[in-house]
């Protein structure tokens, strides 16, 4: 036991600290309180320190911005980040953090790097993979990288190349709030509390517009129902980045839009300066990279001349051009070594980059001309081809100048759907457009490794702007997949990838709302040094690579003739004013038309693809049972349909999707399909089976997805066959012919029927007499129809209750063979009796029926007599037989045919033969005779005398 003093001194050295409020600093912010209990403890009995309280101190800011509450918050989480802040909105967080590297920096850019990440947890979801972990970045989380990246990156001042990171995590997501715009601003609070220098702060706003009214901030749910979705970042007076996708909207509406965001922006400004004020860094003295300016001078004196003479020559191509500009520079390099200027090699290539920039803005400003001759808004030469690639499902090759795209369009099921894996938008992605930039479109040598941001940025892009004009789900409910191939380079190959995009999906057959046009506009400026205000500008219409580069803006315009479908602003210097930007407008406009224009030449419509050669797809509507066993256990009867026939098959609830190379390809798989999952048997159709066993009187046959029908002895062939052994076997696969069924599905089949007969020399068979069945191509028809655009009526409202035909199954042969006696006089009568019956098979049936009517006590007197009979007694089912004779009421009229009231409750039909008169009336009472039944057991009658008009 502790003695009494030490315990005395421990709670004097509680309460003391307790009255006096004493905690111990470090770091200035952070304290650590000692924890105390009422209740003794074995480390109060020991000499060792106590367990302490960590208190975090925190800052934080809250604002409002479109009716949703924002909070910016420091100091808890990520303390050692050179800047971390949380942005939080309703319940979502995203976390910011920057970090920069502190050694001297020996490079001549900035290498800003930003990475954002959604992982799972945010949502309460363990990822599916196998891993059950995240893995490379997906595409939108790269994209959101570069929202990030491309309003921050002009406001790192000039010389500073010290690398840079950015990473930005959503720490929880409640689906309502997109992140991106969140993460956006989070970073941009994050540099502003760094030692980072940086001209910030930015405020990023997203708008949307429903039913005409303008919404700041919108939730997921209203983006859904939005025609606009507009992500704007600015600073206090001037514009940063525009990122832009719309349904058509005019640029009148455009431009309200952009003037709107600005000053809700900026409502993002104050709360991140009062944070700094609180909890940031002073601003670290970091070493900037700038060449002198008796080196810059001397740099210039050797190289403007020859710059602008190459500038000046407009018969220069682009490589051309590269290859006299860096003779200049290697020439001047040679200077510089014989001097031994070492500053002057080491910022050469920077200075020689700057004098090419002063020598075109000059030549642009002052004379109103471009490196390549053009004027200021003038389009360079295009070439438009569609269906260049006629084996594909769709193609074109788009040039504008020395810029060259080839794009593909392939169509598929709608399961190949891409599925996503975010935090917000939907699950799937039905059209994606796939960007590549291969090295040899610019004459290099490069190795293609993983996704690359660029390329991801402009696919996504090019795939805003046609995603407009796209038909709507129902009309075209096929995944849509278009590969964009960069040939050449010379500027704005994203934009080329929207024209030649749009050309190849009509060339696919997809039904276009319009065609879909883009192309960059440039900006040339003139800045007092003084002010850092433009003092006069230049708009150019469709730049160059090299007018991209040496200019102050890209900004990319794609749309219809009937407005703007997307838009995305990149910059160079710390801001443009918006009514720079908002007048950029009308020649991106004029421009657009002009190639739109040139494309509708080139293709204008949808074209149909009949060729046999022309891909096919196809769906078609089973019941969930028959899709079952088409797919079989695991998937593995689909897969194997799938690797013997080349075809792709998707499924979904209610409906099969095939999509086939060509028609060949796609009568092959629906063969397989009709052999598994059948199809509606019809009297006279050719089906293919198999033959299941041997008996003395025929075979039985399983076709059709595994029905059963009975080739009869008599229905083998033309000539007399003594045994079923001699002409068929077990296994055997057959064409065969329904020339019987009733209501129970029994089946009677004919191999003879699709035989010619002997003593013809030409004589077709009936299999290939049948109407071959079409399919039409996609931009035709949807379903496979085996019926009538309007049938009669179905088989529950024509007839209730089971006919009196019967055509007898496997199972009651077997019972019969061995019933005793086999009596061949017995009322009974098997089918293999009728093989010496001179009447057809249907005669027999027909009178085995009776027979066994008339064993069980059934009234059939006036019924049946010779297959013709008078209907004398109220009419039932099971006195309606093939013959009877009656007297039946018009029920209703039909296009094709009649609706017959036969009594008792039974309804019939009649079709009406070619070039028939259709001047039935309801109630009108006409003389029929039961001629067949419908493969849904529907009595068809046929006339005893001409109707009479």
């Amino acid at each position: 036991m502790a003695p009494v003093a030490s315990q005395a001194s421990a709670l004097l050295s509680t309460l003391s600290r307790r009255r006096f409020n004493i905690r111990t600093i470090c770091g200035g912010r952070n304290g650590f309180a000692p924890y105390t209990s009422s209740a003794p403890s074995p480390a109060a009995d020991m000499d060792t320190p106590l367990a302490g309280t960590k208190i975090l101190e925190t800052f934080s800011e809250e604002f409002e911005i479109g009716s949703r509450k924002i909070t910016l918050e420091t100091g808890k989480m990520a303390r050692f980040a050179n800047g971390a802040v949380v942005l939080g909105m309703e319940e979502t967080r995203v976390l910011s953090t920057v970090a920069s590297a502190k050694g001297d920096s020996v490079r001549d850019f900035l290498p800003l790097t930003v990475e954002y990440q959604e992982k799972q947890f945010a949502q309460g979801v363990i990822p599916g993979t196998f891993m059950r972990r995240e893995g490379a970045p997906k595409e939108r989380e790269l994209l959101c990288g570069r929202l990030i990246d491309r309003p921050i990156r002009p406001l790192f001042p000039a010389g500073f190349y010290h690398e840079v990171q950015v990473m930005a995590s959503v720490l929880s997501s409640d689906g309502k709030q997109d992140p991106d715009v969140m993460a956006a601003n989070a970073t941009s609070a994050a540099l502003m509390l760094s030692d980072i220098p940086w001209g910030g702060p930015i405020g990023i706003i997203r708008i949307g517009r429903i039913s005409g009214q303008f919404i700041v901030n919108p939730s997921t749910d209203e983006l859904s129902l939005s025609d606009l979705n507009l992500v704007y970042a600015c600073t206090r007076d001037k514009t940063l980045m525009i990122d832009a996708q719309a349904r058509e909207i005019s640029e009148k509406d455009l431009e309200a839009a952009l003037r709107l965001a600005h000053p809700e922006a900026v409502k993002y400004l104050e709360p991140q300066i009062r944070l700094a004020a609180k909890a940031g860094k002073q601003k670290r003295e970091y070493k900037l990279s700038m060449v002198s300016e008796k080196t810059y001078d001397k740099i210039r004196s050797l190289a403007e001349a020859p710059i602008e003479a190459v500038f000046t020559d407009p018969t220069y191509g682009k490589f051309e051009r590269g290859e006299a500009l860096d003779r200049i520079t290697q020439d001047v390099k040679k200077e510089l070594e014989q001097e031994c200027d070492e500053e002057g090699l080491k910022f050469l290539s920077k200075t020689v980059d700057t004098v090419r920039k002063q020598v075109v803005r000059r030549r642009i400003i002052g004379e109103g001309r471009r490196v390549d001759g053009r004027r200021l808004d003038e389009v360079r030469p295009l070439y438009c081809e569609a269906g260049n690639l006629p084996i594909l499902h769709g193609s074109s090759l788009f040039s504008r100048g020395d810029t060259q795209v080839l794009c593909t369009v392939t169509l598929g099921a709608p399961g190949e759907a891409q599925h996503l894996d975010s935090l917000v938008g939907p699950p799937t992605k039905r059209f994606m457009l796939h960007y590549s930039f291969p090295p040899f479109c610019i004459n290099e040598v490069g190795k293609r490794v993983g996704l690359n941001r660029r390329e991801v940025g402009h696919g996504t892009l090019a795939e805003k702007a046609l995603l407009a004009v796209l038909p709507p789900e129902d009309d075209c409910p096929y995944t849509v997949r278009i590969n964009a191939e960069v040939m050449a380079s010379d500027g704005s190959t994203s934009m080329a990838s929207v024209c030649a995009g749009s050309m190849a999906l009509l060339d696919a057959g997809i039904p276009l709302r319009d065609h879909v046009a883009g192309l960059s506009v440039g900006l040339v400026s003139e800045v007092d040094p003084s002010t850092g205000e433009i003092r006069d500008y230049r708009i150019l219409t469709d730049i160059l690579g090299l007018e991209d580069h040496l200019g102050d803006m890209d900004f990319k315009i794609s749309g219809t003739r009937n407005g703007v479908t997307a838009i995305q602003l990149d910059i160079k210097p710390a801001g443009i004013p918006l009514d720079v930007i908002c007048e950029s407008l009308e020649p991106a406009l004029k421009g657009r038309l002009q190639i739109l224009d040139q494309m509708e030449r080139e293709i204008n419509v949808a074209r149909s693809r009949n060729g046999r050669n022309s891909p096919r797809i196809l769906t078609l509507k089973y019941s969930n049972d028959t899709i079952r066993r088409l797919i079989g256990p695991l998937g593995a009867l689909k897969r194997k349909i799938e690797e013997e026939t080349g075809a792709r098959i998707s499924v979904s609830d209610g409906s099969l999707t095939l999509v086939a190379k060509n028609q060949s390809v796609l009568e092959k798989v629906m063969e397989k399909i009709d052999f598994i999952a059948g199809r509606e048997i019809e009297k006279g159709g050719i089906y293919k089976g198999v033959v299941s066993s041997i008996k003395e009187y025929g075979a039985f046959v399983e076709f059709n997805g595994g029905q059963q029908g009975l080739l009869h002895i008599s229905e083998l062939s033309h000539e007399p066959v003594s045994r079923v052994s001699d002409v068929v076997s077990v296994g055997q696969v057959l064409n065969l012919m329904c020339i019987g069924l009733d209501v129970r599905g029994n089946v009677s089949l004919s191999l003879k029927a699709t035989l010619p007969r002997p003593g013809l020399k030409t004589n077709a068979s009936v299999a290939a007499q049948e109407a071959p069945r079409v399919w039409e191509p996609i931009d035709n028809v949807n379903e496979k129809k085996y019926q009538d655009d309007k049938p009669l009526d179905s088989g529950a409202s024509l007839l209730s209750g089971t006919s009196g035909v019967l055509i007898r199954s496997a199972v009651e042969c077997d019972e019969e063979e061995k019933s005793a006696g086999l009596n061949k006089k017995s009322k009974h009568r098997s089918y293999s009796e009728s093989k010496s019956n001179a009447k057809s098979p249907i005669e027999n049936i027909a009178n085995s029926v009776s027979d066994v009517e008339d064993e069980s006590n059934t009234d059939s007197q006036g019924v049946l007599n010779n297959n013709k009979s008078t209907a004398e007694a109220p009419l039932s089912v099971k006195k309606l037989k093939l013959g009877t004779e009656m007297t039946a009421k018009v029920h209703q009229v039909r296009a094709r045919g009649l609706v017959l009231d036969l009594g008792g409750g039974i309804r019939g039909m009649y079709r009406f033969e070619i070039g028939f008169r259709r001047d039935f009336e309801v109630g009108e009472e006409v003389k029929v005779k039961c001629s067949s039944f419908s493969s849904k057991g529907i009595p068809v009658m046929s006339l005893l005398e001409q109707h009479k008009s």
